[in-house]
């Protein structure tokens, strides 16, 4: 069976400008991918049957994004086939990572090509919205500038440092942290939508860093450790935190001393050094039936 990718993304800033009506919060952000993530290999079988080869530990068969995925491209697309799905996790849960909706994204992309259901990209990446805001970046391939839920996605080309990542021993929980960032709003104005040339000129940041530190000492201490392990002559700027957390981010100058600063972690962290993509690995190849 061949290895499909899924790899992982960062938000590169994040600000929340508002609050629609039915409670979901509007947000600005950069998502880019890293050539590191997520594996996933399919055995297409004739009964139509949709299924996991192994447990993913924590995550019950009927949240697993990678067969909600499946199901959801059976059903609208009328496909007969069935799938078995074998995932190699070595993105963490709840680390702001993007891994369940990477994972959803090349089921989706896998999937329809060799299905051969001939869903287009813009399908695939609504179908994907229905899983997870995070979803359609994936499918379309592209480091984007997001806005609305994170759905309205605007192609950005950056530059493609090295970073160093640092996980926490935890997870965080996406709808804890907005809620508490909700609740202690209160009356201070959200933040004024940015542009991309603030994104450019790094008057950008994250809205969510100072709520998800303060309710997990395991996420400050990440900022801690970087301060300590890694010298200021090796990185470009302060450490910055991915979507709500809780994996903390470094743009590295000196990529060297990013790998000599992970043999320096105490015991229950952990991180990895990764290059910065504008692309999706598995974009615009014949192999994945995804068009330019």
């Amino acid at each position: 069976m061949d290895i499909w990718p899924a790899p992982a993304k960062l938000n590169l800033f994040l600000h929340v400008v508002g609050r629609r009506p039915d409670g979901y919060h509007l947000l600005q952000t950069a998502f880019q991918f890293l050539d590191f993530g997520d594996e996933l290999a399919f055995r297409v079988t004739g009964d139509g049957r949709i299924a996991r080869t192994r447990e993913l530990p924590g995550v019950a068969v009927e949240a697993d994004l990678t067969l909600r995925a499946a199901r959801a491209l059976k059903d609208v697309s009328g496909a007969t086939q069935g799938a078995e799905i074998t995932l190699t996790k070595r993105l963490p849960a709840g680390g702001g990572l993007g891994g369940g909706s990477s994972d959803a994204a090349t089921t989706l992309i896998a999937l329809n090509r060799l299905w051969g259901t001939g869903l287009s990209t813009p399908q695939l990446a609504a179908l994907g919205l229905g899983l997870g805001a995070d979803v359609p970046v994936f499918v379309r391939g592209h480091a984007a500038w997001a806005e609305g839920v994170g759905e309205q996605l605007t192609p950005l080309e950056l530059p493609q440092p090295w970073y160093l990542v640092l996980v926490p021993p935890v997870q965080v929980p996406t709808a804890e942290i907005f809620s508490e960032f909700a609740r202690q709003r209160g009356l201070t104005p959200y933040t004024s939508p940015r542009t991309i040339r603030d994104l450019r000129a790094g008057r950008t940041a994250n809205d969510l860093e100072s709520v998800t530190r303060a309710r997990y000492p395991q996420v400050q201490r990440c900022f801690e450790l970087l301060d300590a392990c890694l010298p200021e002559s090796g990185r470009a700027g302060r450490p910055r935190m991915t979507g709500t957390g809780g994996c903390v981010f470094a743009e590295l100058i000196d990529v060297d001393a990013g790998k000599g600063a992970l043999a320096t972690l105490p015991e229950g962290f952990s991180g990895f050094v990764a290059r910065g993509m504008n692309r999706h690995p598995l974009y615009g190849t014949d192999a994945t039936g995804v068009p330019d």
